[in-house]
């Protein structure tokens, strides 16, 4: 199962902007708030990062809560997804035992792609 999603980073630093802690609270979890230190770049990724497992999965954003799916990075290590709720249910019906995850960011848009592997 592949996942990909682009949004414009103006976008998120937007609705940080008008929602402050409402916006951020409800789509990430503590640690990606903690990585991404209010940085839009790295808040735009870990957003598309979201979507793009949510495509992956065969929800949407109607299925799975935005923080169901969390982007977790140690340091020296790529980032890698970890799944909660009723995304983790979701990916284990569909057989989904790890998630292969790619992100990028230019000055204006961030990318993710994601890759569902079965065992």
């Amino acid at each position: 199962m592949v996942g990909v999603d682009l949004i414009e980073i103006e976008r998120i630093a937007q609705a940080v902007q008008r929602w402050g802690d409402r916006f951020l609270l409800r789509v990430y979890t503590p640690g990606e708030l903690a990585y991404a230190r209010g940085r839009p770049p790295q808040l735009a990724a870990r957003f598309a990062a979201k979507e793009a497992v949510m495509k992956a999965l065969g929800t949407g954003v109607r299925g799975v809560g935005w923080r169901e799916v969390e982007v977790v990075r140690a340091p020296g290590q790529a980032p890698t997804v970890r799944l909660h709720g009723r995304a983790l249910a979701r990916a284990q019906r569909l057989g989904l035992v790890r998630f292969a995850l790619s992100l990028a960011h230019s000055r204006e848009h961030a990318i993710a792609v994601v890759v569902g592997e079965r065992q």
